[in-house]
């Protein structure tokens, strides 16, 4: 039994000593390539995710942009199937008033205040999304 508890513990061990070692050249190997991040104003569409997901995190640092929508506040923290019609169409006649290219910030806009999109207009907007230009 002795023996069998000092060889799990000698290769917990050595797993933590390869790790470690294996994490430091890692290290240096990443300070000697410079790379230059991309923002979301040059999103090339070749990683649509990873540009989301970083257009999210500088969203979050600066102020919340409203686009004549502060009356969608209201819908804080409800659930996207929870939205009657008449609700959806308050959605609705916010986006179908902006330009194609504004849509994707006014989702993003929406995220960050709490509000999920209504699903009676999810096609609607991200077929507007797709049409943007530079989509």
């Amino acid at each position: 039994m002795a023996i069998l508890i000092i060889s799990i513990a000698l290769l917990g061990l050595i797993t933590a000593l390869v790790a470690l070692y294996g994490n430091k050249g890692n290290r240096q190997n990443d300070n000697e390539s410079i790379t230059v991040a991309q923002t979301c104003d040059t999103c090339d569409g070749s990683d649509t995710s990873k540009c989301e997901q970083e257009c999210m995190m500088e969203a979050a640092v600066k102020d919340i942009e409203y686009f004549d929508d502060e009356e969608l506040d209201a819908f804080r923290h409800r659930h996207s199937d929870s939205y009657t019609d008449e609700e959806a169409e308050m959605f609705a006649e916010v986006v179908y008033t902006m330009r194609a290219d504004e849509v994707a910030a006014w989702c993003r806009s929406l995220n960050l205040r709490g509000i999920e999109l209504p699903d009676q207009i999810k096609d609607e907007v991200m077929m507007l999304m797709n049409d943007a230009p530079g989509q």
